[in-house]
């Protein structure tokens, strides 16, 4: 047996629950096993993407944990990053055009 951990976070409240499985166990099966899923109905442990320690697996079914590895349950993303900063950063050239017309 290994402990590992499962993490799931929204914008108000975050939940970590550590738990003991078995040498070979998968994070899909973690994340079953967890009880997770019970919480946060909207997770999918078949088709929501997953990390360990932030870095993205691509296949939860048949990834193998390790001992102390944090598996965590990502949600979708509400705005595109790069949009996020392509607007930001035409607001700022706006502004800076505005200021020197003023001048």
């Amino acid at each position: 047996m290994m402990k590992v951990e499962i993490a799931y976070a929204l914008p108000h409240e975050q939940k970590i629950i550590a738990l003991q499985v078995e040498d070979g166990c998968t994070a899909q099966q973690a994340v079953v096993r967890s009880g997770i899923v019970e919480l946060f109905p909207e997770i999918d442990p078949a088709g929501t993407p997953m990390g360990i320690f932030g870095k993205a697996i691509k296949d939860p079914a048949s990834t193998v944990l390790r001992e102390g590895d944090r598996v965590e349950i990502y949600r979708p993303l509400i705005a595109d990053p790069k949009e996020v900063r392509a607007r930001r950063a035409a607001k700022m050239k706006a502004q800076k055009a505005a200021e020197a017309k003023q001048e």
